[in-house]
């Protein structure tokens, strides 16, 4: 793949949704964009808060303000049936805070919404808990109440919590929903150094991203990560003559697909039957041959609980491909 132009992108406008937004940028295939994220709830680097004139705005209803997406990205050559190769380069954390949150209606042992009361039991109570980042170690620190430990230390491991395109069928999705066309997947692995592939459905991609989170697990079972923000440097590339259903990654070791829907097996098949797909046509295994490998040396991870859509990550060793 071509080393292009690096542009870098200050954002004059944040988006709250994933579609053919106007774009902020239009690039080639081969460019790299470098460009600085907002938190969750549109915080900056300075916990400034995000100033009016640079929230996505519409006329005629209401918009989640959550998840501001830099971009989108209008990507040249980019057509419908074509594969977006997005390598994530650089993660470049520039804030020594991140904050998580209980939300009484939100998160994997509620599922309520405020005015739909699901349960009989009360809703969890409210609560933000403060981490320090420490950016030279690498670890995120928490103050305990606890009379027994002080405080808990962990280490980081930032990724974006959304990244995607365009959805297909002229669909516009908020960007706390993940999809077909990535979206907020909330998956670990849209780390550093992988490449996510994203398929095409609207000429141009309009690819978008945000939401870093400093580190999350399994889940996001509380709904809300370490939520952070970054400096991102991605390379987009263009792959014709080859076309895909579903996001898929590849790191140093793996190859992952994913899934992403309700209810949470359905997310598991997507993500196995991509794999299948991908190791017939890419590694020419049979395909029940390929299911049967993937049964016995496959892994899973789950990205969300949490979103309208739950997300699954198969993940397949390369040491297992035929060389």
């Amino acid at each position: 793949m071509k080393e292009g132009k690096v542009h870098r992108l200050e954002p004059q406008i944040y988006y709250y949704t994933f579609g053919p937004n106007e774009p902020a940028l239009t690039v080639r295939s081969g460019d790299v964009v470098v460009a600085p994220t907002r938190d969750a709830r549109g915080f900056n680097e300075k916990m400034a808060p995000m100033p009016e004139a640079m929230k996505q705005r519409n006329a005629d209803t209401v918009l989640c303000e959550r998840n501001p997406q830099v971009g989108p990205i209008y990507v040249e050559g980019a057509e419908p049936g074509d594969i977006l190769a997005v390598t994530i380069q650089q993660i470049k954390l520039n804030r020594d805070y991140a904050w998580s949150r209980h939300i009484s209606n939100f998160g994997s042992l509620t599922g309520e919404a405020p005015g739909k009361q699901l349960f009989l039991n009360d809703p969890i109570p409210e609560a933000k808990f403060d981490w320090q980042l420490d950016l030279k170690k690498n670890t995120g620190i928490l103050k305990l109440k606890s009379s027994r430990q002080k405080r808990i230390e962990i280490p980081l491991h930032p990724f974006l919590g959304t990244i995607g395109v365009a959805p297909r069928f002229g669909r516009i999705e908020v960007s706390l929903t993940p999809g077909e066309y990535g979206g907020n997947m909330d998956c670990i692995e849209t780390k550093e150094d992988t490449v996510i592939y994203l398929p095409v459905w609207v000429r141009g991609a309009y690819f978008s991203f945000g939401d870093v989170h400093a580190a999350q697990g399994d889940g996001e079972l509380c709904g809300v990560a370490l939520e952070t923000t970054a400096e991102v440097t991605v390379k987009l590339d263009v792959m014709k003559g080859k076309s895909i259903d579903w996001p898929r990654l590849e790191d140093e070791t793996h190859i992952m697909t994913t899934g992403s829907g309700q209810p949470l097996m359905d997310c598991v098949r997507i993500a196995t039957v991509e794999m299948v797909k991908w190791l017939q046509s890419d590694y020419d295994f049979e395909k029940w041959e390929a299911f049967q490998v993937i049964s016995q040396v496959g892994t899973m991870r789950i990205g969300n609980v949490v979103d309208p859509g739950f997300t699954v990550v198969a993940k397949f060793p390369k040491r297992y491909l035929p060389k």
